[in-house]
Protein backbone atom coordinates (compact mmCIF):
# COMPACT_ATOMS: atom_id res chain seq x y z
CA UNK A 1 0.00 0.00 0.00
CA UNK A 2 1.01 3.61 -0.41
CA UNK A 3 0.94 4.26 3.35
CA UNK A 4 3.42 1.47 4.02
CA UNK A 5 5.71 2.75 1.28
CA UNK A 6 5.63 6.28 2.71
CA UNK A 7 6.37 4.91 6.17
CA UNK A 8 9.37 2.98 4.82
CA UNK A 9 10.71 6.17 3.20
CA UNK A 10 10.31 8.14 6.45
CA UNK A 11 11.95 5.40 8.54
CA UNK A 12 14.92 5.11 6.23
CA UNK A 13 15.32 8.91 6.21
CA UNK A 14 15.33 8.93 10.01
CA UNK A 15 17.83 6.08 10.14
CA UNK A 16 20.13 7.93 7.74
CA UNK A 17 20.12 11.08 9.84
CA UNK A 18 20.72 9.03 12.99
CA UNK A 19 23.83 7.49 11.43
CA UNK A 20 25.33 10.91 10.78
CA UNK A 21 27.55 11.79 13.72
CA UNK A 22 25.21 13.30 16.27
CA UNK A 23 26.15 16.83 17.21
CA UNK A 24 26.98 17.56 20.80
CA UNK A 25 24.46 19.72 22.65
CA UNK A 26 27.03 22.50 22.97
CA UNK A 27 27.78 22.40 19.23
CA UNK A 28 24.11 22.56 18.30
CA UNK A 29 23.47 25.33 20.85
CA UNK A 30 26.32 27.37 19.33
CA UNK A 31 24.83 26.98 15.83
CA UNK A 32 21.38 28.04 17.00
CA UNK A 33 22.91 30.96 18.90
CA UNK A 34 24.66 32.16 15.75
CA UNK A 35 21.32 32.11 13.87
CA UNK A 36 19.57 34.05 16.64
CA UNK A 37 22.33 36.66 16.72
CA UNK A 38 22.22 36.93 12.93
CA UNK A 39 18.58 38.01 13.37
CA UNK A 40 19.74 40.82 15.69
CA UNK A 41 17.99 39.40 18.74
CA UNK A 42 19.93 40.82 21.68
CA UNK A 43 18.01 39.64 24.71
CA UNK A 44 17.25 35.93 24.86
CA UNK A 45 17.85 32.77 26.84
CA UNK A 46 19.04 29.55 25.23
CA UNK A 47 19.47 26.53 27.45
CA UNK A 48 20.02 22.81 27.29
CA UNK A 49 17.50 20.89 29.39
CA UNK A 50 16.36 17.29 29.85
CA UNK A 51 13.08 16.26 28.22
CA UNK A 52 11.41 16.32 31.67
CA UNK A 53 12.27 19.99 32.06
CA UNK A 54 10.45 21.07 28.89
CA UNK A 55 7.26 22.84 29.93
CA UNK A 56 6.35 24.39 26.57
CA UNK A 57 7.03 22.49 23.33
CA UNK A 58 6.89 25.79 21.40
CA UNK A 59 10.13 26.84 23.09
CA UNK A 60 12.07 23.81 21.81
CA UNK A 61 14.47 24.78 19.01
CA UNK A 62 16.69 21.71 18.96
CA UNK A 63 17.14 18.16 20.17
CA UNK A 64 20.45 16.57 21.14
CA UNK A 65 22.08 13.80 23.19
CA UNK A 66 20.21 11.16 21.19
CA UNK A 67 16.89 12.91 21.75
CA UNK A 68 17.20 12.87 25.56
CA UNK A 69 17.86 16.60 25.80
CA UNK A 70 16.28 19.65 24.21
CA UNK A 71 17.51 23.15 23.55
CA UNK A 72 14.93 25.75 24.51
CA UNK A 73 14.77 29.36 23.41
CA UNK A 74 13.08 32.21 25.14
CA UNK A 75 13.06 35.80 24.00
CA UNK A 76 13.43 38.22 26.89
CA UNK A 77 11.20 41.18 26.09
CA UNK A 78 12.08 44.13 28.24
Amino acid sequence: TMKRFALAIICSALATSALAAPKSCEELKAEIEAKIQANNVSSYTLEIVTNDEVHDQNMVVGSCAGGTKKIIYQKNDR
